[in-house]
């Protein structure tokens, strides 16, 4: 990881996954505003505006600190979707009263993408995420509004949120890293959109120039695919308070009722992807290694593939690892063309996992961390877990 110190930070460049480090722990005292020309160091939404008539955005910083358990702000580096909560996120104020002027910027930025004369007065979108020391700021590339693989309907979503009983609107925006490849992304341009937007286009990522002409289709998302690694014990765990605790209350919950944790699980891969479905719980007592079968759905026509595959539930400790033992007697009991998934409260054991990946097994492991992931960006975390899982019994009582 590239690290530039604060005193060079008028001439360090800007590259992806980058930290820019602050003067001093200071508030005002971060990288940013040394680093970009005419932005600030406050706020999580800031936009300089160009210097003609026009009253336009050169260009936008999104910063986030990524610790916000309602908001939960996040890139997935895999796909290139940067999923971005607007800046309305206290009640008290309408969807567009807000003192940056967030929420109305992307609401005017989103309706651009379609209209190619429009589209050539959206700015860059500059991300930034909190590196964890002081203020530092780590740089995870320009994005655009939109992707391609999110319908336009769903890409600028206006969502309802409660605190403290008082019921408020926020946006929830998607936007695509692109992928600029071996291009610099120069400061150059950042000056000229500010001072000169006509002439900025020629010092632009190519990445840049075919969003401009071609909107939707002209996006090339930054797509990075994990490689085949073991993960460890620790990337497998939350290592956030908030993330320790949500997945301390579901172990608690389930503390006398492990099996209870099937049904839980079932929802939290629904979460994941809407695709699993048709679940089928596997009673307690004719248990053979597998505590739910249900069916993967591909494609959308009339008649959709339907994949069947298998699924175990670990309601286990930090302390307690799913081992070879646990995961083998899942793979002996896959049928012809199932795949299993195998979700934990805990980790895999670095030798099952090792098992996995090397022999080609066709499980998917969704572990302590995942599932902490998954809940916070639906909505729910430590604060409100227990009224989620009420809610999960409340139902299987009824059906």
């Amino acid at each position: 990881m590239k690290v530039y110190e604060y005193n060079d930070l008028d001439i360090a460049p800007l590259i992806i996954d980058a930290v820019y480090k602050s003067k001093s722990t200071l508030f005002g005292d971060g990288p940013l505003g040394k680093l970009l020309p005419k932005i600030g160091n406050q706020g999580g939404f800031r936009c300089v505006k160009r210097q003609d008539s026009s009253g336009q955005i050169a260009y936008i910083v999104l910063y986030t600190s990524g610790t916000e358990i309602d908001w939960p702000d996040s890139l997935d580096v895999e796909t290139g979707i940067w999923r971005y909560f607007g800046d309305n996120r206290t009640p008290g104020k309408s969807l567009y009263d807000t003192p940056a002027k967030g929420n109305r910027y992307l609401s005017d930025i989103f309706a651009r993408i379609d209209t190619p004369a429009e589209r050539a007065n959206i700015p860059p979108f500059l991300i930034f995420q909190w590196a964890g020391n002081q203020f530092d700021a780590k740089f995870l590339g320009v994005a655009v509004p939109g992707n391609p693989n999110i319908p336009p309907d769903k890409e600028l979503n206006a969502i309802w949120r409660s605190k403290n009983g008082n019921r408020f609107q926020n946006y929830e925006a998607y936007f695509s890293v692109i992928d600029t490849g071996r291009e610099e992304i120069s400061k150059e341009w950042l000056k000229l959109l500010i001072s000169d937007h006509k002439t900025s286009i020629s010092f632009a990522p190519t990445a840049w120039k075919q969003f401009i002409k071609f909107g939707r289709q002209g996006i090339k998302p930054l797509l990075s695919p994990k490689g085949s690694e073991i993960p460890n014990k620790v990337q497998q765990l939350p290592q956030d308070s908030s993330g320790k605790k949500l997945l301390q209350k579901i172990r608690d919950y389930y503390n006398d009722n492990p099996f209870g944790f099937e049904l839980c699980s079932t929802k939290i891969v629904q979460m994941m992807d809407n695709n699993f479905e048709l679940f089928e719980l596997t009673r307690p007592w004719r248990d053979g290694g597998r505590d739910a079968i249900g069916k993967y759905k591909i494609g959308n026509s009339h008649n959709p593939l339907l994949v069947e595959f298998a699924l175990e539930a670990k309601c286990y400790s930090t302390e307690i690892s799913v081992g070879v033992k646990s995961m083998s007697r899942l793979i002996s009991r896959l049928k012809y063309r199932q795949f299993g998934v195998l979700i934990t409260t805990s980790y895999v054991h670095s030798q099952a996992y090792k098992e996995i990946v090397e022999d080609g097994h066709p499980i998917l492991v969704i572990n302590a961390s995942d599932i902490a992931n998954i809940l916070r960006a639906h909505g729910t975390n430590y604060q409100n877990v227990d009224t989620w899982l009420s809610q999960i019994d409340q139902e299987n009582i009824e059906a």
